[in-house]
């Protein structure tokens, strides 16, 4: 028997001891308790530890909170209703929160105190979009943003007053710069340039110095600076350089060489490095398998997280925050089927203090269970996936949603996922899988995905499928296929390529023309044009390949029912990518089901247009799977 054939078998074998059936529910959660708003989330505590902060709903938004850390009356900082606050970050006293307008990724910086006044935007401006650089914490009044007012195709630094508003010019960019990175002290002092294919790490000793190219790569390799070391003049960095997993190095930036290697992992990249800036020391370093791991560096750190681990059995625990003096932490629990609590973290006393639950009305029991599979691709490739069956279902004969990641340069990992909850609890086995191309799992397999889309990487979805079919778990007549955004673009090549293949399809916010998208990707993608070209295929010298793979050339193949979703405002995937495609099927009189909101970009985040995208997906697959 060959090695494949022996892989496959005890995969098969694997799945129907750890694949048993749950319970199934008499009344499952409602489409609303999977897509709306958590009760409280995104708890923080401010530096000098007197306060804790979270975001909670007010008008059906996400608005930040604050109480005295000690209890006692809260208070609502913010009231923004058009939109969720994206995120928000203490600055002594004062809140500062992002937002966009529309969903067109615009991010505006916003001051507020705490008590809900002296509203500032720190970066006004029509079609600006605004990056945190870096917070500067020893620093109460002063923050370093980047943005591109001045160019839209490029962001430069500013030194911004969080009261007044007021900002001074740190750096220009010349036209090339595509990050910026400060040293511990907050003086700016590495950055990284690409010439569209070539990438370059730029320093300098002293702020008021020229910046000086140190290193240049090609895009294909991977030197990536994460942190200062504590003296401020050597680098930690995630390399790939003359290997195929990245791992975690010191970098010396006079000889521009990886010197010691603080942690690799054999099968996949380690790019995280978590570090305690009080103590100055490394933590852990934190690398993915089939879920988030980490790699203690640091006794003292190790031995806080057991201590914590031992409180909260049978769940992931992440510390999310903390205050100045490192005293007080926030604690995070999740899993694959709960969004989890949050507590404080009292160091002194080793005190655990529940703070609230995310999504209190989900009940994890309720919930099904997320496993790591693992199948073999037509030319060999091992590749990585997840698989959800239904609570009270066996894994035989299953109505199937295969659910394609985005990016596609990203993966799929282990974790509650309120998608994937949602069509198990309506009776589906939902199949993810990281695709070549996946991230994390080294330079080869993520270069076999380069001008593939359409091609292998399509095939590693197809191989998923009938290697479900295979295993007896899907029922061939029932799989249906969704994805957003790269996804989107592999649902449509899966019902043009396979036509035969899926029952029924959902695009969320995808690609169906090669061309278009490159011709409309937003203004600070353009530097990366040049790779793109390498990576998704360029119109010119690729244009037979190309055409063979945009779905929208081939719509008169297409006999899968099919639903659009798109934003109006998307500025990654232009709302014409949608469009076209909906209008080639029409015009064949072929009936396609399209929602598009006009107050939403790359995916729907408010919550009533999450209700009525799932909601009509669930009636969709109700009618073509018949769960």
């Amino acid at each position: 028997m060959s090695r494949v054939s022996i892989r496959t078998l005890l995969l098969g074998l694997a799945l129907g001891l750890v694949l048993a059936p749950r319970p199934v529910l008499a009344t499952p959660p409602t489409l609303k308790d999977f897509f709306r708003n958590p009760e409280r989330a995104g708890f923080a505590i401010s530096p000098d530890g007197k306060y804790l902060s979270w975001v909670a709903p007010y008008e059906n938004r996400l608005n930040v909170f604050v109480r005295p850390l000690a209890g006692g009356t809260e208070t609502r900082v913010t009231a923004e209703t058009a939109r969720d606050i994206s995120g928000y970050f203490w600055k002594g006293d004062r809140i500062l929160y992002v937002k966009d307008f529309g969903g067109d990724e615009n991010f505006h910086v916003v001051s507020v105190d705490l008590a809900g006044k002296d509203l500032k935007d720190l970066t006004p401006g029509d079609k600006l979009r605004a990056e945190m650089v870096d917070v500067l914490e020893d620093d109460d009044q002063f923050v370093l943003l980047s943005h591109n007012r001045r160019d839209a195709r490029v962001s430069d630094v500013y030194r911004v007053d969080v009261k007044t508003g007021k900002e001074s010019q740190v750096a220009q960019n010349p036209g090339n710069i595509t990050g910026w990175m400060t040293d511990h002290a907050g003086r700016l002092r590495v950055a990284t340039t690409t010439d569209g294919v070539n990438t370059s790490l730029l320093y300098r000793e002293k702020e008021q110095d020229p910046f000086k190219p140190i290193l240049t790569t090609n895009f294909k390799e991977s030197v990536s600076p994460l942190l200062f070391t504590f003296d401020d003049k050597r680098l930690y960095v995630s390399s790939n350089r003359g290997r195929d997993k990245a791992a975690i190095f010191e970098f010396d930036p006079a000889t521009a060489k990886e010197g010691k290697l603080i942690f690799e992992h054999p099968e996949v990249d380690v790019e995280g490095l978590a570090y305690s800036r009080k103590r100055k020391v490394l933590e852990a370093a934190t690398f993915t398998t089939w879920k988030e791991q980490r790699h203690f560096l640091d006794p003292e750190a190790k031995a806080m997280f057991e201590k914590v681990q031992a409180q909260l059995p049978g769940y992931e625990v992440t510390f999310s925050a903390n205050n100045k003096a490192e005293d007080k932490f926030i604690v995070s629990t999740t899993s694959d089927r709960t969004r989890g609590s949050r507590y404080l973290f009292d160091k002194a006393t080793g005190k655990l203090t529940l703070l609230g639950e995310v999504s209190p009305w989900l009940k994890e029991q309720d919930l099904a269970e997320m496993k790591p599979v693992t199948y073999i691709s037509r030319d060999g490739l091992t590749i990585h996936g997840y698989l959800t069956l239904p609570n009270g279902k066996a894994a035989q004969g299953l109505p199937v949603v295969v659910n394609p990641h985005g990016g596609p340069w990203a993966r799929d990992t282990w974790r509650f996922n309120p998608e994937v909850q949602f069509l198990a609890s309506r009776g589906y086995a939902v199949f993810q899988m990281n695709f070549r191309g996946s991230t994390g799992y080294g330079r080869k397999f993520w270069e076999t995905s380069f001008k593939q889309w359409g091609g292998t990487m399509q095939d590693d979805i197809t191989d998923g499928v009938y290697w479900l079919v295979k295993q007896g778990i899907a029922d061939p007549k029932r799989v249906a296929i969704y994805g957003g955004s790269y996804g989107g673009y592999a649902t449509l090549a899966g019902v043009t390529l396979t036509p035969d293949l899926y029952a029924a399809a959902v695009d969320y916010v995808g690609v169906s023309n090669l061309f278009t998208f490159l011709n409309t990707i937003p203004p600070y993608w353009k530097p990366f044009l040049d790779m793109m070209h390498e990576m998704v295929g360029d119109p010119e010298k690729d244009k037979a390949r190309m055409e063979a793979t945009s779905p929208v050339f081939l719509a008169d193949r297409i006999k899968t029912p099919l639903l659009i979703a798109q934003g109006a405002k998307d500025p990654r995937v232009n709302k014409a990518e949608s469009d076209q495609m909906v209008e080639a099927l029409r015009k064949r009189g072929v009936e396609v089901e399209y929602l598009v909101k006009d107050n939403e970009g790359h995916g729907f985040h408010n919550e009533e247009n999450r209700f009525a995208f799932y909601g009509a997906m669930e009636q969709f697959l109700g009618k073509h799977l018949k769960p």
